[in-house]
């Protein structure tokens, strides 16, 4: 990846980092550490990958993206409001009463979400009817799902798997965030999905391993590969970091579903505030 876009992308990632941190303080309520560890790769996808456009959010050749894991909302509203489909001040109205930026995405209330979500294991099945119509109508459009490492234990994933490599879904790419923790702990003590890729392997899947989400080449790479799958679908399993770019919510799962206090709030916005400065060097 060119050393430009490279930057561009971390400065995009620190301000989506930013925002999740401010609505969910707002809030006082959300989930930061699942916000937090996929922020980088919603960033690359609406800031690098995706055709989508801010000035027209419901054109019918527009790439789509089903956040399956849709309790992390926070970091899809950031990134939306500085991929410009509405104005950054909105994040601190993050589920307040009347505000378009609900718990979890609500479709017709925003611009830019494509699907509403947050029973877990749902969304991913949404996205793969989308796909399905997209090749019944020879559209050119990708759909990109974004699922939880804890999400998977859901058997509705595994009947969607299967339905997406019986159509071969090539337009579909599931990126599973692999950050090892969900509500109740780890994943491997609450109910280990472990080995997720052979799983996939095994459902017909093209499996695309990446070590590090928080690495925009390797994002890159990833990505591009997946562009050239043709005949079955393609999973991406990202390793992540729960919490990523807060030192004290990295790999916490207490920090999967409350909001910082007012001093925790103060320590988080200036470990961003300087790596943005840094960056912005």
């Amino acid at each position: 990846m060119d050393a430009l876009l490279k930057k561009q992308l971390e400065i995009a990632a620190t301000k989506v980092r930013m925002g999740v941190i401010e609505g969910v303080h707002s809030a006082k309520a959300g989930h930061p550490g699942g916000s937090l560890s996929v922020a980088d790769t919603l960033t690359y996808l609406y800031m690098h990958r995706m055709n989508v456009d801010p000035k027209n959010p419901d054109m019918p050749d527009r790439d789509r993206l089903v956040l399956s894991k849709g309790h992390t909302a926070p970091a899809l509203y950031a990134v939306l409001a500085e991929r410009g489909f509405f104005p950054a001040e909105e994040l601190k109205t993050l589920r307040k009463i009347g505000s378009r930026l609900q718990g979890h995405p609500s479709m017709g209330k925003l611009p830019g979400i494509d699907m509403s979500t947050g029973s877990l294991g749902q969304g991913i099945s949404t996205a793969c009817g989308m796909a399905l119509s997209g090749k019944i109508s020879n559209e050119i459009y990708k759909v990109y799902a974004v699922l939880g490492d804890g999400e998977i234990e859901e058997g509705q994933v595994w009947e969607a798997a299967m339905f997406a490599a019986h159509y071969k879904l090539d337009n579909l790419v599931a990126v599973v965030d692999n950050n090892g923790l969900q509500i109740d702990g780890r994943i491997d003590e609450v109910m280990s999905p472990y080995p997720i890729d052979e799983k996939f392997k095994a459902f017909g899947w093209h499996v695309i391993n990446v070590d590090d989400a928080h690495d925009f080449d390797k994002l890159e790479k990833a990505f591009n590969e997946a562009e050239t799958v043709l005949n079955q679908p393609t999973v991406i399993i990202q390793k992540s970091v729960k919490g990523k770019g807060v030192s004290y919510m990295e790999n916490q799962v207490g920090w999967h579903g409350k909001a910082p206090n007012d001093e925790e709030y103060a320590v988080a916005i200036k470990e961003l505030s300087d790596h943005l400065a840094e960056l912005e060097k």
